[in-house]
């Protein structure tokens, strides 16, 4: 028997998952380490994100590391790149640690 509240806190667990009640239970009850396949596709899928936006930064790297041989002088765009690289770094290791705690 399942409690108002407890009814509450499954529908409110299903809405954030987008899925329904009867399967945010069984993607639960059959998880190995309690992580729902719905979490490690999401997580998964962030993966991807970062995947696609490191590429970019890389190849805006090489671009400017280009323009320095070339002209001898760093390029201005050179410290906003490396802190998107930060950043980018900072979320695979968030999706990481996502992945992990499953």
């Amino acid at each position: 028997m399942v409690t108002p509240e407890e009814e509450a806190l499954l529908l409110q667990r299903a809405e954030e998952h987008r899925v329904t009640v009867p399967r945010l239970l069984i993607e639960s009850a059959l998880a190995p380490t309690g992580e729902t396949p719905t979490e490690r596709r999401n997580a998964v899928v962030e993966l991807f994100a970062v995947h696609r936006l490191l590429a970019g930064i890389a190849n805006n790297v090489n671009q400017m590391a280009r323009a320095t041989n070339v002209t001898g002088e760093v390029q201005a765009e050179m410290v906003a790149t490396l802190r998107a690289v930060r950043r980018t770094a900072e979320r695979i290791d968030t999706a990481v640690d996502v992945l992990g705690q499953s």
